[in-house]
């Protein structure tokens, strides 16, 4: 289970979340509405299983190592949302430390 209160004392927090591999929220806590949580929830496990089959193929491809898929990231405007595994978190991104925040979420 994901430590939800590591997440979110990370610098920049504001949402953090856990998920299940099927899309089902877990857990979650920060400024978010619960049904806005659910279609995150849905959204992190899509892009998380994309994820792996884009590892996948390039393992398969190019003979470079991408396996086993560990997470992602995606920033736009003020805000990035990072995933590892089941877990993840919304911060602002000017306040975000990238290495902590794997960090924290491979724990």
């Amino acid at each position: 289970m994901a430590n939800l209160d590591k997440l979110m004392a990370l610098p920049g927090a504001i949402v953090a979340g856990e998920f299940s591999v099927g899309g089902d929220l877990v857990a979650f806590k920060g400024a978010l509405k619960e049904e806005y949580a659910k279609m995150v929830a849905m959204m992190c496990a899509a892009n998380s299983l994309m994820g792996k089959m884009q590892a996948e193929s390039f393992s398969a491809h190019t003979g470079m190592k991408w396996t086993p898929f560990k997470g992602w990231a995606v920033s736009a405007g003020d805000y990035s949302v990072c995933v590892m595994g089941n877990a993840g978190v919304f911060v602002e991104t000017a306040k975000a430390d990238f290495n902590k925040i794997f960090a924290t979420l491979g724990q």
